[in-house]
């Protein structure tokens, strides 16, 4: 059915989620009344969502078929010939984005019911999901960059709210502040790149824009010799090294965990921090211009994607491996990207946005389990107790580290090879980065897989860990979503948490396993993204893989003579041995390598030199201006000084209001005389004049 889709029903998918937002936000708050109860809020907010699911689907199949759309829906303004509108563009790619986040953000709905069920704040956890649904939509099916901005400062906006949502603890509201402000850093680029293709091309329309691609090769930045296109494109993938969590915006991210675990899942798989791979992405046309922006963001790119997986081996909170995995993955999709392989990273994010949904509403069955303590090694044997979320965890776990056939595999290996046939400069430490990559993937992954599911069962009994790492642990305890008490009493067992938790895990299992299979083909060497990605003649990294790819059976036996296979083999046997067979070897390794264990415990120390250079710098500015502007010029000089004024005239004056009649007629007087000389001066002496 080749030809237009029908906006009016686009316009569904992302009003769909924001009426459920706003009835339960408006309707099921305290502010409002509690008007409705939670079977509602969850009940309207589901359902807006699998609506905007059911569409989602229809428009990829309609899409696959040969049916596009891009227009205008609303026009806000005119500004001296310049459009500000809200429209759609509705191609292959937002068609995918679309299933994929209205499909994980149905399963961390249903999955909330369970998680949340004790929370005083259900309602309003369930308004503030579906609203960064919502946001999240509005970016992804943007025609322009005004629409592209709202959504990509609203779902900045909603993470600071799902990140603080128990505002009671220290932590948490510490945690959406810096998210909130790293974002800001990252933004304040992105709002650059956007003004200067404004202000060069007169449009803010994607088509527009990338129409004239041509003359803004041409242009340098005034005052410079920088090519404008390479700056602007640098200024937006800043843009999205804030929201996609790059070295060095990436700070913000591992704090985020201190929100409710199914907005961990949210943010980390499907929403948010997908937003900066899907930009580039969509920018293609532009990035393609400047191998200098290609090559920063290969290089950014490849010391997140080793860096941040190497922090992931000493974590012991469950979500922050994950979220470390998170950010690890996230620089390989951003590898491809510079690659110029980005049917490859939208591959990876899709591949990614199950399995890792799937590993963080794991671990949130295992937090609820284990009377929510998230120290892993307060666990272990859970296998037995918990058979649903072991297995689907297991599956995750596989799909992350490219185990053969499954999802991640495809994805993953794609964009290995994408690197290594990439000649731009950065790309060797790129194919250093990916390949030792693979192996700190599968170490840190099955560690934490091995002392959750297996081994000796340590739960039940006093532990005393001193790692400050984990000191949010006794915050937590005195929190109220904890109240009753934190982990498991003594000879207490785990259980498997209730349906409403675990159907979503095995529904993500499901394309966590299969999907990259069937999907590798025709959106990496099909028809998918014809017309909507484009990459340069000169790039020919997509043209290698090409060549190479023989079908998805026959990549996965390929696997078996390469070198990330046995890579990963080696991360997960080395890791079984660590801490199941000779769990002293880590101890003694901890013991003997202080130095960099520090160094990892730390966070490179990033934290604390944002804290002195930028946190203390501000503090510094900030107290200058207050005492020179604020103090000095505003009060001191302008109010202070402008009352020191009056009232000095005003004493002056003061000196003639005597109250005596004499004194006022003899100024009287005076004033005539003055007057009367002043009038005759010209007659009694002529000359003068």
């Amino acid at each position: 059915m080749a030809g237009q889709l029908n906006p009016h029903l686009l316009l569904v998918v992302p009003l769909a989620p924001l009426a459920g937002s706003a009835i339960a936000g408006l309707l099921g708050t305290k502010f409002f009344g509690n008007k409705v109860g939670r079977a509602t809020s969850h009940t309207v907010t589901i359902l807006g969502v699998l609506i905007a699911f059911i569409i989602s689907c229809m428009t990829l199949s309609a899409v696959v078929d040969g049916a596009t759309y891009n227009g205008t829906l609303y026009q806000w303004m005119n500004v001296g010939g310049l459009k500000l509108e809200v429209g759609f563009l509705i191609d292959s790619l937002t068609a995918m984005m679309m299933c994929v986040v209205t499909f994980v953000s149905l399963m961390v709905h249903i999955y909330t019911i369970g998680y949340m069920k004790d929370d005083e704040g259900y309602n309003r956890f369930f308004s503030y999901i579906s609203l960064f649904t919502f946001s999240m939509l509005m970016l992804v099916m943007s025609n322009n960059f005004l629409q592209l901005f709202f959504g990509w400062e609203a779902v900045g906006l909603v993470s600071y709210l799902l990140i603080g949502f128990w505002y009671t603890r220290p932590t948490a509201i510490y945690a959406n502040m810096k998210a909130f402000l790293v974002n800001r850093v990252g933004d304040f680029g992105f709002i650059l790149g956007i003004g200067l293709l404004l202000a060069y091309t007169g449009t803010m329309d994607y088509a527009e824009v990338f129409a004239k691609k041509e003359e803004l090769v041409h242009i340098l930045l005034p005052g410079t010799d920088w090519m404008l296109i390479t700056v602007a494109c640098i200024c937006l993938f800043i843009g999205a090294m804030g929201k996609s969590a790059q070295f060095p915006l990436h700070v913000w991210l591992p704090d985020s965990m201190e929100g409710p675990t199914p907005i961990s899942a949210l943010i980390h798989a499907a929403t948010m921090v997908t937003a900066g791979i899907f930009m580039v992405t969509r920018m293609s046309p532009l990035f393609e211009l400047s191998d200098t922006a290609l090559s920063f963001i290969l290089v950014i790119g490849s010391i997140t994607a080793l860096f941040m997986g190497f922090l992931g081996i000493i974590q012991n909170d469950i979500k922050r491996v994950v979220a470390y995995s998170t950010l690890s993955q996230l620089g390989y999709m951003t590898v491809a990207l510079g690659a110029s392989a980005y049917s490859v990273a939208v591959f990876h994010l899709m591949t990614h946005a199950f399995f890792k949904a799937l590993l963080f509403l794991g671990a949130g069955s295992v937090i609820i389990g284990m009377h929510h303590d998230q120290d892993i090694r307060n666990m272990g044997g859970l296998r037995k107790y918990m058979p649903i979320t072991w297995i689907t965890s297991l599956l995750g776990s596989l799909a992350l580290i490219g185990t053969p056939f499954f999802s991640g595999f495809y994805s993953k290996d794609s964009i290995i090879e994408a690197v290594q046939a990439s000649h731009l400069a950065g790309s060797g430490f790129a194919q250093f980065a990916v390949l030792a990559g693979v192996f700190v993937t599968a170490f840190y992954s099955f560690r934490m897989y091995f002392l959750v599911f297996h081994g000796k069962e340590n739960f039940g009994h006093a532990h005393a860990h001193d790692d400050h790492h984990d000191a949010h642990h006794d915050e937590d305890a005195h929190d109220d979503h904890d109240a009753h008490h934190h982990g498991l009493a003594p000879g207490e067992k785990p259980h498997e948490s209730p349906l409403v938790v675990w159907l979503p895990l095995v529904l993500l299992a499901i394309p966590s396993v299969i999907i990259g299979f069937f999907a590798i083909e025709p959106m990496l060497f099909g028809n998918f993204f014809k017309g909507v990605i484009f990459v340069d003649e000169a790039h020919h990294a997509m043209e290698e893989l090409a060549h190479e790819f023989h079908g998805p059976v026959a990549m996965s036996i390929h696997a078996l003579k390469t070198a990330p296979l046995w890579l990963a083999i080696a991360g997960v046997a080395l890791s079984y041995y660590f801490y199941m067979v000779k769990p002293a070897i880590p101890t003694a390794i901890k013991k003997h390598a202080h130095a960099i264990y520090t160094l990892l415990d730390n966070k490179y120390y990033m934290d604390k030199f944002n804290e002195i250079v930028f946190a203390g710098g501000a503090r510094v500015l900030g107290g200058g201006l207050w005492n020179i502007g604020d103090k000095g010029l505003i009060d001191g000089l302008v109010v202070n000084g402008s009352a020191k004024v009056v009232a000095w005239f005003s004493r002056g004056t003061r000196l003639f209001q005597t109250g005596y009649l004499y004194h006022y007629a003899f100024v009287m007087i005076l004033g005539v005389m003055g007057f009367l000389a002043y009038i005759m001066f010209p007659f009694m002496f002529p000359l003068a004049k």
